[in-house]
Formats: structure tokens, sequence, C-alpha cells
């Protein structure tokens, strides 16, 4: 190969390095671990969604959706005066670096208004809405393997499809 074919080359690639360079990286900073949803029976019409996320630079989850649901929040259990509780949250703030563990018991991803049950050792896509530290919003869709119903059950008092 001569010095100008390999100029004419390197010339063609630099404005695809620039434009790939130009897109947010933020999706690839962001790893989701054992992500999982519980299985429901006939008529239930809301269940958990759970995953560890780890955000590189520091992020913050601020939405999620589900074609399986058609109401889809962020939410977190805690417990109040002896009572579990749960509610939904507008962000959850992911530490750079840090795992943020998404289980029974604490913050999840609330699927509610299911269309079907569903049914253990089915996948359930799941699109993660998350704000990086510039403001910049990127989706990370997921795919969540349904668990039999009695995974990792919440603590006694608090049902999942209460509100």
């Amino acid at each position: 190969m001569t010095i100008n074919s390999m100029l004419a080359v390197t010339r063609s690639l630099i404005p695809a390095l620039v434009l790939f360079s130009a897109l947010p990286a933020h999706a690839a900073d962001i790893k989701v671990d054992d992500p999982w949803v519980r299985g429901t029976v006939a008529g239930q019409m809301a269940t958990g969604a759970f995953m560890a996320i780890t955000a590189k630079q520091g992020a913050a989850l601020v939405s999620a959706s589900s074609p399986v649901a058609g109401v889809v929040e962020i939410h977190t259990m805690n417990m109040q005066n002896g009572v579990m509780t749960m509610r939904p949250i507008p962000r959850l703030e992911l530490p750079a670096g840090k795992a943020v563990q998404l289980a029974p018991g604490g913050y999840h991803v609330m699927l509610m208004d299911l269309k079907q049950p569903l049914k253990t050792g089915e996948m359930v896509p799941i699109t993660l809405k998350l704000e990086g530290k510039d403001k910049a919003l990127t989706s990370v869709d997921v795919k969540a393997v349904v668990r039999p119903l009695n995974a990792a059950a919440p603590g006694p008092g608090m049902p999942h499809h209460k509100h």
C-alpha cells in the first residue's frame, strides 16, 4: 500500500471516527447484572423487577418501560412504624462505580397493569431510561428472566400489588 493510498483511507475514516466519538457513551458506561422478574398467577396485575445497576460515571435511573405492563415505576420499600410501605420515587441515584441493588424489600422496578401472567422461564424486555451527570438521557434495554412466584419474597406485611 502506498503512502497516498494510506492517506486516502485515513481521510475517509476521519468523518466516521468523529461521528462515532460524538455519540454519547452513556449506555456503554451502564452495567446491568442478574435482571429478573417475579412470576405471577392469573389475575395478578403487578410484580417487581430486580437487578444490580452500576454506572461507571454515575447516573440516575429516571424511568423504565416494558411492553408487558401498562404502567412501570421505580419504587422503594421502607419500614415505617413497624409497617412495610412501598412508594414510587422520581429517580434513583447511581453513584459512580457502585452497584445499586434493586431487590425484594428495597428499590425495584414495579410492573403494573400487566397484560398477561408472567411464567417462569419467560424473558421480559425492560427499557431503563438513565440520566447522566451531563443531564443527557440514554436508554438501556434489558431482558429479565421470570423466576418463580416465591423467589426471594419481600418482607412480611407488604404485598407487592398494594400502592
